[in-house]
């Protein structure tokens, strides 16, 4: 797995490579400290995932995930938010983020993460995800059916307005069979019908479309 880091803190930089170079199946093929350098680096080596700060000087982490993900569609961005939840990761997300990590996060959280965006899937923390877009969908208030640009739930059916719902929940595809009583496989394409009918990009975005329509409720602070 190629990975480019992204922060403006030598430590923080040195900090992660030592952590993911030591692992059999990573390789850390550049850092760049700030927005606008990483986007060049991410069009000339190509990484697989792209470990993202959130401010910077020259180019935020919110313009340079943008940019990077609207070169390259495929491109995996995992952002790096503090413990107080950075009011930008909601725009990050927003922006193409497959996911966030906690700056303070273990060694294995890390590993892992980087694992499971690189092969393709979303990174959702249930608890911490559910807190930070309740957070924002509170503050923010609920937005308009038009105004997000996605299709409306009424395209769905029944079971895929559940599947969906389980999505908000932060719940993987096995979850979700269980909770529906179908198979693994069967939830497979009701997620990707989902996706496809609602114009989403991941998971991520599936759980912010979840609370921006209310399909799940932001929970008490």
């Amino acid at each position: 797995m190629r990975v480019l880091l992204v922060d403006d803190h030598t430590l923080v930089r040195d900090g992660f490579r030592m952590i993911l170079e030591i692992q059999d199946d990573m390789e850390i093929v550049g850092a760049a400290s700030d927005g606008a350098e990483a986007v060049e680096l991410a069009a000339s080596l190509k990484p697989d995932v792209v470990l993202m700060d959130i401010r910077m000087p020259r180019m935020d982490g919110i313009a340079a995930t943008r940019a990077i993900t609207a070169a390259d569609p495929s491109a995996r961005v995992l952002v790096l938010t503090t413990f107080d939840l950075d009011d930008y990761v909601y725009d990050a997300l927003l922006a193409g983020a497959s996911g966030f990590l906690l700056k303070d996060v273990g060694r294995d959280d890390l590993v892992s993460a980087v694992r499971v965006v690189a092969e393709g899937e979303a990174l959702l923390a249930p608890t911490v995800t559910r807190r930070l877009l309740g957070d924002f969908v509170r503050s923010r208030g609920a937005r308009g059916p038009g105004e997000t640009g996605f299709a409306g739930p009424d395209v769905l059916t029944a079971r895929e307005l559940d599947t969906l719902e389980l999505l908000g929940q932060g719940l993987s595809n096995l979850q979700i069979a269980e909770r529906l009583v179908v198979s693994e496989h069967t939830v497979k394409t009701h997620v990707s019908n989902v996706f496809h009918k609602l114009g989403l990009r991941d998971r991520v975005h599936a759980v912010i479309y979840a609370y921006e329509r209310g399909i799940i409720k932001p929970s008490s602070p």
